[in-house]
């Protein structure tokens, strides 16, 4: 019987076989960069035929990007662009896989690591809540609740709070800040001009004059648009900037904390961004959470970091730091007091606000430590504390409290103080959704640090998109808002000396209240 001869392989074939090939092509490669970036494991020995081997467990790689399909993009199985694209994603994976330990160690002038645009895309505006308990444009504080107070000195402070005005020449969608999230806001201390500094989650600088002014526009013009508002912006950190500190002696010398594990210098006027401080070792990684300085000791930078630690440099004095590990966890904010920079507090993921006098230092080599003068356990986690210059401490947390403690009489405070547990109670606790998940940066209080009327009063972000005032007895003051304020103000800052407020989201959106 004749033998038929084999049909020839159709299109639809050749094409499955090339998907196949080229498939194993990108298998093949990824197999291999894995195998640069994680060393081999050793061989495990086999076990007996009839007993069924113990599964080892499985170290994950981080995760990486999903790839795109070759076959839907069109790219033969051996075409160039295929063998391109395949390089890029080996490329992007090990830059991926690499450590974070990042930093910028050399000066950097400002004019060369300007962060191109000022209005940086459209980002993640319009950002929707979708945390518990969130209610957008739902006042918490209203009219009403000025109308019904009382007490004449409160009401008044209640109207005058409330009189602030949301900027006016810009929408805050327009003030686009930083290119991503922002995570800290600093008011330079000028009373001239309201000019605002904020730090985003990638390390960039956005610097906002709010004396600016939009040009009237032509009403004939049907073509005519608005410019948008001129905002200086650099790249000085590798990581996400936790805070910024105003010298109190150099007016344009901006000091600067970040998660690369460094402290840097903006000089305004030489136009240049110097590191002052990272770790002894270069390849430690110390992610520093906060940053202050005392205005009576301005060549001393105190800091936080995530691992629980405090530390002291002087900035006359390179290699200079002290580090003291108060917290087997997470510390995410403290400050020194005002008046009496001896005086820490710290807040901590172990629940705790803690109170430290320096002027005591104990234990021996590693474990030296300022002698703790009393601490206050919340039911979970504590976000920030912060004094005010009244002696006041304002903490947040996740069980949704804000907690005042009155420390008035902490100018009294001899040496090593037991302040005893009594005392450490709060004053008062304020009702108030703290749940930022993960997309709004943690809401933290800021006091106001030399206000001029006299009065104690800080300002906290609120989730359903306003910024909160409080004075130091637990009374809100006003309930911030304006038109066009899409997104959580979540990072939220005083004047130190005026009533001006600033707030920035998750989208690099500024808000600005005079």
């Amino acid at each position: 019987m004749p033998v038929e001869k084999e049909a020839e392989m159709s299109a639809f074939e050749r094409k499955r076989i090339e998907n196949i090939a080229a498939n194993r092509a990108i298998l093949t490669d990824i197999s291999t960069t894995a195998k640069r970036i994680i060393p081999d494991k050793k061989p495990v020995a086999k076990s007996t035929p009839n007993r069924k081997p113990r599964a080892e467990p499985v170290k994950r790689e981080p995760t990486r990007p999903t790839r795109a399909s070759s076959r839907l993009a069109g790219l033969e199985a051996d075409s160039e662009d295929l063998k391109r694209r395949m390089a890029i994603d080996i490329e992007n994976d090990i830059a991926k896989s690499k450590t974070k330990r990042m930093r910028f160690n050399e000066d950097l002038a400002l004019g060369d690591v300007v962060v191109e645009g000022g209005k940086w895309g459209r980002g993640m505006d319009g950002l929707k809540s979708i945390v518990r308990g969130a209610e957008p444009g739902i006042r918490t504080f209203t009219e009403e609740d000025v109308k019904e107070t009382t007490d004449k000195s409160l009401k008044d402070l209640r109207l005058r709070m409330g009189a602030l005005k949301l900027y006016e020449h810009w929408v805050p969608n327009d003030i686009k800040i930083t290119p991503q999230r922002v995570y800290s806001l600093g008011f330079h201390p000028t009373e001239e001009k309201p000019i605002v500094f904020a730090g985003d989650k990638e390390g960039a600088v956005g610097v906002f004059d709010g004396s600016q002014t939009a040009p009237e526009l032509d009403d004939d013009d049907e073509t005519a648009r608005q410019p948008d508002p001129v905002i200086s912006a650099f790249k000085t950190h590798a990581r996400t900037i936790t805070s910024f500190v105003f010298s109190p002696t150099q007016a344009n010398t901006v000091y600067s904390s970040s998660y690369d594990s460094t402290i840097r210098a903006m000089d305004l006027d030489k136009g240049v961004s110097v590191q002052v401080f990272s770790p002894s070792d270069e390849t430690d990684d110390m992610p520093l959470s906060a940053l202050d300085m005392a205005v009576s000791e301005p060549n001393l930078l105190f800091f936080s970091t995530l691992d629980g630690g405090v530390g002291r440099y002087d900035i006359r004095a390179p290699r200079s730091e002290e580090i003291w590990m108060l917290s087997e966890q997470k510390i995410g904010g403290f400050s020194l007091h005002p008046l009496h920079p001896h005086l820490i507090t710290t807040a901590s993921l172990d629940r705790t606000m803690k109170i430290w006098d320096l002027r005591k230092i104990v234990g021996k080599a590693d474990m030296q430590h300022p002698v703790l003068l009393g601490e206050h356990e919340s039911r979970l986690s504590v976000s920030h504390a912060s004094w005010s210059a009244g002696g006041h401490v304002a903490t947040t947390s996740y069980d949704d409290t804000i907690k005042i403690y009155n420390f008035s009489d902490a100018s009294t405070w001899k040496t090593g103080h037991d302040i005893g547990p009594k005392a450490m109670e709060p004053a008062h606790r304020i009702n108030h959704n703290n749940q930022t998940g993960r997309w709004v940066t943690i809401l933290k209080p800021q006091w106001q640090k030399r206000p001029n009327d006299g009065i104690q009063k800080f300002v906290i972000a609120n989730m359903n998109r306003f910024v909160d005032v409080f004075a130091s007895d637990g009374s809100q003051l006003a309930q911030l808002d304006g038109e066009g304020i899409t997104a959580v103000p979540a990072v939220a800052q005083f004047h130190p000396t005026l009533d001006w407020v600033s707030g920035g989201n998750g989208s690099g959106k500024l808000c600005l209240w005079t």
